[in-house]
């Protein structure tokens, strides 16, 4: 064996080649899918970006309407609109002399896949939020707290109590 004296400083070299090639491989994927997700975040973290996205949430818009609703300068807006469309979250159609500017839903729903396995640490505090407020409308009414006898409402209570937030928002239990 050309370079290395013994069978095992060759087998040593080898075993180390094998788990650098292997984890390094892991690695590169690991840091890839990261950085897609950081410069995702990195694009969106900017407040003009988030304006002009907002914006874009109601309806397409040319350039210049961002620019007078955000008081941006044309520059600017066409700057963010740039990377905004190389980073996939918008695109563009051409109507006469004007570029429209409308939102790509892929993005986002990529950005909410991934947010997805994150929500299960804040849902339980938001339905704490949501009993919490409940209780502090009951004491507020005048009713017992939660678990203690209720007397029988009056037409009057009854008709102003708040209405159902799940219910309002348009969601099932």
């Amino acid at each position: 064996m050309r370079g290395f004296p013994d069978l095992t400083a060759f087998t040593e070299k080898l075993n180390q080649d094998i788990f650098l090639h292997k984890y390094t491989l892991t690695r590169i994927c690991a840091v890839e899918y990261i950085k897609g997700m950081e410069s995702v975040f990195e694009i969106i973290a900017e407040p003009n970006r988030r304006a002009i996205l907002s914006l874009l949430v109601s309806s397409q818009q040319s350039v210049g309407e961002i620019e007078r609703q955000l008081h941006m300068t044309q520059p600017t807006v066409s700057k963010h609109l740039r990377v905004l469309r190389d980073a996939g979250f918008v695109e563009s159609t051409v109507d006469a002399q004007r570029r429209l500017y409308r939102l790509k839903p892929e993005p986002f729903q990529q950005v909410d896949a991934w947010l997805a396995q994150f929500r299960r640490f804040w849902s339980a505090h938001i339905d704490a939020l949501e009993r919490h407020l409940d209780r502090m409308d009951k004491a507020r009414m005048g009713q017992p707290p939660h678990g203690a006898a209720t007397p029988k409402k009056s037409k009057t209570q009854e008709n102003t109590t708040r209405p159902n937030r799940e219910r309002d928002k348009g969601e099932t239990k």
